[in-house]
């Protein structure tokens, strides 16, 4: 299979949030991305919200996604997306999280804090990736460049 061109597809930076570790989520996404023909930053583990911010600010994203997997995602998830709402340049990208969010279980309100944030769109563990593909789908790449 030949690689997408250049300037195809979505420019997506890809984090975990501050307090998680964990790596191999990343490195699915962003196979996962580019597989799909998207362009893909992979900012890595353990990175703190002013790198995020800053990052987002220089490289113009039309998508920001966001992995956790250490159940602790909720709730730094909700202090990065304010900061990512609260730069001009940063405001109107759209931002998502996904992956194993809090450690409330099925049920928890982690959803709809999440989406009162700021969040797009919340893709919670053993959800799947079809609700993520559509998400891409609805996404015109170039919006913020």
């Amino acid at each position: 299979m030949a690689p997408p061109p250049p300037d195809s597809g979505l420019k997506v930076i890809v984090s975990s949030v501050a307090s998680d570790a964990h790596t191999w989520n990343l490195v699915f996404l962003q196979l996962l991305l580019e597989e799909l023909g998207h362009r893909v930053a992979n900012l890595g583990a353990c990175v703190p919200d002013e790198l995020l911010v800053r990052e987002c600010r220089r490289q113009r994203p039309d998508l920001i996604v966001i992995s956790s997997v250490n159940g602790h995602g909720a709730n730094d998830g909700r202090r990065v997306v304010r900061e990512l709402r609260g730069h001009p340049e940063t405001a109107a990208i759209p931002v998502v999280i996904g992956g194993k969010l809090g450690i409330g279980g099925a049920g928890s309100t982690e959803h709809a804090s999440l989406l009162d944030a700021g969040f797009d769109a919340v893709f919670e563990d053993g959800a799947g990736l079809a609700s993520f593909g559509s998400f891409l789908r609805s996404l015109p790449a170039g919006v913020t460049a």
